[in-house]
């Protein structure tokens, strides 16, 4: 059976902006994240992205870039030697109702439909607490990768933790995400 890996984008494998990632050149990866999905990729595991893209629905920039700056991540990855099997992304507004923006799941029940492989058990890495409760909710293993928005989540959550809290795994970044999730399937 094939591991599945879920990532966060935004500050997990790229540089986050609290004025958002607009544009290609503004998508920027973190040092190592390139290589630590093609480290999982060429170890076997099916790598997938689950993205909120709100910028879409506030009118900041188009589906179009989003598709582009997803080019680029791919091609970056692929060219360390590894594959991003499946990107999906939520262009909604907070405000829009939908079920597809997390902390809801329902991007990950995409990956689950587009993979063929089941929810419960895959790992999920992001940097937010929202990105955790979407893993959360299917049954993923959780990681919280400290770049990004990580450390502040981590800083937020210590005095009033979910209940599911000590079930996640705090690692510095996407590199030592992977390791762990390498050392697991050992």
């Amino acid at each position: 059976m094939t591991a599945l890996v879920i990532l966060d984008r935004d500050g997990v494998i790229n540089e986050d902006s609290d004025a958002f990632v607009k544009s290609v050149s503004e998508w920027r990866p973190i040092p190592g994240s390139v290589e630590a999905i093609a480290r999982l990729s060429s170890a076997g595991f099916t790598i997938a992205v689950a993205t909120n893209q709100s910028g879409v629905g506030r009118g900041l920039f188009s589906r179009e870039t989003v598709y582009r700056m997803h080019a680029k991540m791919r091609r970056l990855v692929r060219a360390a030697g590894g594959e991003i099997a499946h990107v999906v992304f939520c262009p909604h507004r907070p405000d829009e109702g939908c079920d597809c923006r997390k902390p809801l799941p329902g991007l990950l029940h995409q990956i689950e439909r587009l993979s063929g492989i089941a929810l419960p058990g895959a790992w999920m890495v992001g940097d937010s607490l929202r990105d955790l409760q979407a893993g959360e909710a299917v049954g993923c293993r959780l990681l919280l990768g400290r770049t990004g928005k990580g450390v502040a989540t981590e800083q937020n959550v210590k005095d009033d933790p979910p209940h599911w809290w000590s079930a996640v795994t705090i690692v510095d970044d996407l590199a030592a995400a992977a390791d762990v999730m390498l050392e697991v399937a050992a």
